[in-house]
């Protein structure tokens, strides 16, 4: 396979580094690269940047408002972005729910919702995981009985991530309880302003230092939601939370940001007073394989996109799964190394912005406990790392029982 990028992809490149040089303010790539949160309006106001530039949804049809761009376009893009870096895209409803629609939903869905998705006008998020329905998620009991024209939803989702910036939620809900495990879910588009939902801050232990919350707890009390924002067939909901899980398992490889972690650790390391940890063999000799593990990583993201273009269809690639466990772990072996080099300075308590010093070198330190903790669900969210390797073993290996 030769993974070298051909004169066309690396004009593309420049041309992606010349938007973001332009259209990024400083001030808000130093936010990111100290590992702060960004806010809704941060985010929002970026978003809205990359899709008056074409870049906000290249992977959508083009009769949605895609482009037609190859898969390395596509990742040459978000390797860009990430490595600025900068802000996150608003991935629930760009990469996740809003395929779900193109794919699986009707003409009025498609557009009712996408327009106000591709322009960050509506802030969605996934309503999947419940008390005792984490990673086993055909356990949920989240239920919606059909009443006329409406479904009424009663029940409960946690480790909600930014609901309270929420306008809507896409939620697996059951919707036959007379059958068992996969079979009776269904995919339901849920208003956030709906009476009867509420909501409960989940306040985590990298939430309590820099006094920012991210996930919250929903709660539906005998809400009614229009039958119409059903997606898809009735009960077909679990084949069409699979496809969803394989976008956001190849989401996690997350190359660009390993490679600007692990450069911002170097010049960090290199400059660490009179004798730089990046002096240390040890230190050097882990930091060097872990840049190997992240090229090898890299390269893998390639082949499976590759095999994503020639697939097509609607059918989830297994071998996302690989991509989730390997970019997971090496964001998180990442941050192990942030918090060895912080040292205690790890330890202090971070401040409500970015210091003055442009490089945020300060800040970085202050933020390394709270990124290191934070990303400690990284390998849970998506589907558990162990759960991949069951999927791996049965759907690429052809292993099943006894796993």
């Amino acid at each position: 396979m030769d993974i070298r990028f051909t004169d066309t992809e690396n004009a593309f490149r420049e041309d992606v580094r010349a938007f973001i040089h332009t259209s990024l303010p400083a001030d808000l790539r130093a936010k990111v690269r100290a590992g702060y949160r960004i806010s809704r309006d941060e985010t929002v106001a970026w978003q809205k940047q990359l899709h008056q530039q074409g870049y906000a949804v290249p992977h959508w049809p083009i009769e949605h408002g895609g482009r037609d761009w190859s898969p390395i376009q596509r990742y040459i893009l978000r390797e860009e972005l990430e490595g600025a870096p900068a802000p996150p895209v608003i991935a629930l409803g760009i990469n996740l729910v809003a395929p779900i629609i193109i794919a699986f939903g009707n003409d009025a869905q498609k557009a009712r919702f996408l327009p106000p998705i591709a322009n960050s006008d509506e802030w969605w998020v996934q309503g999947f995981s419940e008390p005792g329905a984490g990673s086993d998620l055909a356990a949920l009991r989240t239920s919606a009985r059909r009443d006329g024209d409406d479904y009424i939803v009663n029940g409960e989702k946690t480790w909600t991530s930014h609901a309270q910036y929420a306008d809507w939620i896409f939620c697996l809900v059951r919707t036959d309880p007379t059958v068992a495990r996969q079979r009776g879910i269904s995919f339901l588009l849920i208003d956030m302003r709906s009476v009867g939902v509420s909501l409960r801050p989940l306040v985590t232990i990298d939430d309590a230092p820099a006094g920012q919350q991210e996930v919250n707890q929903v709660f539906f009390d005998n809400v009614r939601v229009p039958a119409a924002n059903l997606v898809g067939e009735e009960n077909r909901g679990w084949s069409y939370a699979k496809y969803l899980l394989s976008n956001e398992r190849t989401g996690s490889a997350r190359v660009g940001i390993s490679k600007e972690r692990l450069r911002n650790l170097k010049r960090l390391a290199a400059v660490d007073g009179e004798r730089p940890l990046l002096a240390d063999a040890s230190f050097r000799a882990r930091l060097v394989a872990l840049e190997v593990q992240l090229q090898a990583h890299e390269v893998t993201t390639l082949r499976v996109l590759a095999d994503e273009h020639l697939r097509g269809g609607n059918t989830p690639n297994p071998l996302s799964s690989m991509l989730k466990m390997r970019g997971t772990q090496i964001q998180q072996a990442v941050s192990e190394l942030y918090l060895e080099f912080a040292g205690p300075n790890g330890l202090r308590i971070p401040g409500d912005a970015c210091a003055a010093d442009p490089d945020g070198d300060f800040d970085a330190l202050r933020m390394m406990a709270t990124n290191y903790f934070n990303w400690r669900k990284l390998s849970i969210y998506g589907g558990s790392n162990e759960i991949q390797h069951n999927i791996l073993a049965r759907s690429v290996l052809g292993l099943w029982h006894g796993l």
